[in-house]
């Protein structure tokens, strides 16, 4: 693993924003209203976090049509995501150092750059890559490696920040480093034993990885279709 990095791919819940209060109520809604009045098993569904969401219904045994309520009720709750303490620095930050940024995430593509957008943060991000974009979704290194040809970046130089294991899967697979976020509520025993190459408790730890690496354009507001966020450097 090289000791500095001028690119990094951001998982983008529990990594970016914290969301997880709105995915456990659109998680019950839809399963109430598809399902049944019983008990949701949210708890389950958070262990597969990271995956597509039609994935994790096909792995659960879980009725598909939980998709349409689930993105319905997220994109209503959506006012309750918040942006994870020391996030809108770190980006600032690695903007003003010339870091290539991109998100790549179990999310739908348009979802996750209307939820950054909503945000205030979606021009931080030179790309933004949702798990219906790419041929295979995580633990699978397409969303990965789709970043890097979007950027225009190689793998030795770039690492994929994640709190769940499939986000360390789909680092691996692309041949970039497997970073663990653990700043989030998340089962950090679960995470490092898949052996991150490094593993951070709070976001401005990221900074020590990425010095300068050339001088960056000031963030121009997103044109609001594609993948992308910032305009070309």
């Amino acid at each position: 693993m090289p000791d500095e990095f001028d690119t990094v791919v951001f998982d983008l819940d529990g990594v970016v924003v914290d969301s997880f209060g709105v995915m456990r109520e659109a998680f019950r809604i839809a399963y109430a209203e598809v399902v049944g009045d019983e008990p949701a098993p949210f708890e389950e569904y958070t262990r597969h976090l990271g995956r597509y969401f039609p994935d994790i219904m096909r792995i659960m045994g879980l009725p598909l049509e939980m998709e349409e309520p689930f993105v319905r009720e997220s994109y209503r709750l959506a006012d309750q995501v918040t942006v994870f303490d020391g996030v809108e620095e770190l980006l600032a930050e690695l903007n003003r150092r010339g870091v290539r940024l991109a998100v790549a995430t179990g999310k739908a593509g348009s979802r996750a750059r209307s939820l950054l957008d909503r945000l205030g943060i979606l021009g931080r991000f030179d790309h933004v890559i949702g798990s219906d974009e790419v041929a295979r979704p995580k633990p699978a290194p397409d969303i990965v490696l789709r970043a890097l040809e979007l950027l225009g970046e190689p793998a030795e130089r770039a690492m994929m920040v994640g709190d769940a294991v499939t986000d360390l899967a789909s680092a691996r697979g692309a041949g970039v480093a497997a970073v663990a976020a653990l700043w989030a509520d998340i089962d950090e025993a679960v995470l490092l034993a898949a052996e991150p190459d490094v593993a951070l408790r709070a976001p401005h730890e990221l900074l020590a990885l990425c010095p300068p690496v050339r001088s960056s354009e000031p963030v121009l507001e997103h044109s609001g279709s594609g993948t992308e966020g910032r305009g070309p450097r």
